[in-house]
This record gives structure tokens, sequence and C-alpha cells, in this order.
């Protein structure tokens, strides 16, 4: 699971173009949106867009994309649940 986490990090980065970031600036827990990392609703679209890429997961309900996205732990965790 630490190895999807990690992962995810590089991905967030690469797919945001968070040049100046590295995956240990991203905390497994902090919130993505918001006072956290400071993501923003055009940042939420590119995270599904890469969600559907690598991991072949739609998000559709704004409802489960709000729980999904919040940190790099639920993002793992959801990934986790819904592929073999």
């Amino acid at each position: 699971m630490d190895d999807l986490k990690e992962k995810l990090k590089v991905q967030v980065i690469e797919h945001l173009n968070l040049e100046d970031m590295q995956p240990s600036d991203i905390p497994n827990d902090e919130p993505l949106f918001g006072e956290g990392l400071g993501l923003d609703s055009i940042d939420a679209l590119e995270l599904i867009v890469m969600l559907e890429k690598h991991y072949g997961l739609k998000v559709t309900n704004p409802e489960d994309g709000r729980r999904v996205f919040y940190t790099i732990d639920t993002m793992a965790d959801y990934i986790k649940e819904h592929t073999s």
C-alpha cells in the first residue's frame, strides 16, 4: 500500500505540474484541497482524468469525488477497493 501511495504522489505532481514539489512534501493524511495542499476544482478534474487513465476507475458522483480525493490515503483506499 505504501508503494501505491508513493506512486500516487508522483502522479499527482506530474499531472498537476507541481514542479517545485517532491513526493515527500505531500503527507498521506493531509487534505489535498483547501488548507491542505491547496488544490482547486480544475485540479480535481485532472485527478479524475489521472485515476481513469492509470487505474481505469471513473468517479462521476461529486460526493464520491470529495471522499475519494480527500487525501492520498483515501485515494489509495479507493483504488485498492475497486481494482483487483
